[in-house]
């Protein structure tokens, strides 16, 4: 009894080293950031370097229309470039997984990640010289004489759309590919042997087993959309109305911190929100889903 009391210490031990990192990165840098944010968004300034607590800072997002129809529009937006992701996305994993095999499969999917080799701001700035009035689509339009003139297609919904597409479409494309690789091409054979068109071998046989990972794939691709800054601001110029660039604009152009922390613990809290509603009607689970 004692040496399985013995032995089953240093595992613990062992255990707990492992964790330390894990748990030293999630105290210092994601709760103790959000809980001193949320500590600086109740306060008020009274006077100079005096303040007291209050929820002036909330009722100020509530009461001005710019804050709160800023945010609907990006919440919106990152929406609509979830289920975009998802269209395009599942066609391309479903290839990766069951239509490719050996050497193909690594290439492709490498070729999905290279543009992922370089930071988001190289890969904004990509868009913004095929995009601008002297830009390459501009340049070719004219060359074969479709255009006149040049054509700006930056500073619009549709390409901040475009960008944000992009830059989220390998988060929804590697859950699904790994996903879809597990189902058993027998279930798929046995429903069409069983009378099943193709339509309904996708919605009763692949999307369900798919679900978990369509359903993570919409929670990734929607909360780094929703927090973007550099896309929408780029391709979508000054008149862009995304979130984020409020809470830039109170925290280093007004130097408004408490301003700033209210809106970004708000915009935390109301997407967390919008994640626990996506579960609910997804009836799906989140450890089920992170699994």
């Amino acid at each position: 009894m004692m040496t399985k009391g013995k032995s089953k210490t240093p595992l613990k031990l062992g255990l707990l080293l492992l964790l330390c990192p894990l748990l030293l990165w999630l105290v210092l840098l994601v709760i103790l950031p959000q809980l001193t944010m949320l500590n600086i968004s109740l306060q008020e300034r009274i006077a100079p370097r005096i303040y007291e607590y209050g929820f002036s800072n909330y009722i100020e997002f509530f009461t001005e229309p710019l804050y709160w129809n800023t945010f609907l529009r990006t919440a919106v937006m990152s929406i609509i470039a979830t289920v975009l992701t998802l269209i395009i996305a599942f066609p391309i994993s479903y290839y990766i997984a069951k239509m490719l095999r050996g050497r193909a499969k690594g290439l492709l999917l490498v070729l999905c990640l290279i543009p992922f080799w370089v930071s988001e701001l190289v890969r904004t700035y990509g868009w913004m010289i095929l995009l601008r009035e002297s830009g390459v689509v501009s340049s070719f339009l004219q060359y074969i004489g479709m255009t006149e003139g040049p054509i700006e297609f930056l500073y619009t919904d549709a390409t901040i759309m475009l960008g944000l597409v992009y830059s989220s479409m390998l988060f929804m494309v590697v859950p699904l590919t790994s996903t879809l690789e597990s189902l058993d091409d027998s279930y798929i054979e046995a429903g069409y042997d069983l009378g099943g068109n193709g339509l309904s071998v996708f919605w009763q046989i692949i999307v369900p087993h798919a679900k978990p990972a369509i359903v993570s794939g919409c929670i990734v691709v929607f909360m780094l959309t929703l927090g973007n800054y550099l896309t929408p601001i780029l391709l979508g110029g000054k008149s862009s109305l995304w979130f984020t660039e409020q809470i830039f604009t109170q925290f280093i152009t007004r130097f408004n911190w408490q301003q700033g922390s209210a809106f970004g613990v708000l915009l935390l809290s109301i997407s967390s929100l919008i994640v626990w509603l996506g579960l609910k009607l997804s009836r799906q689970s989140f450890s089920k889903v992170m699994s």
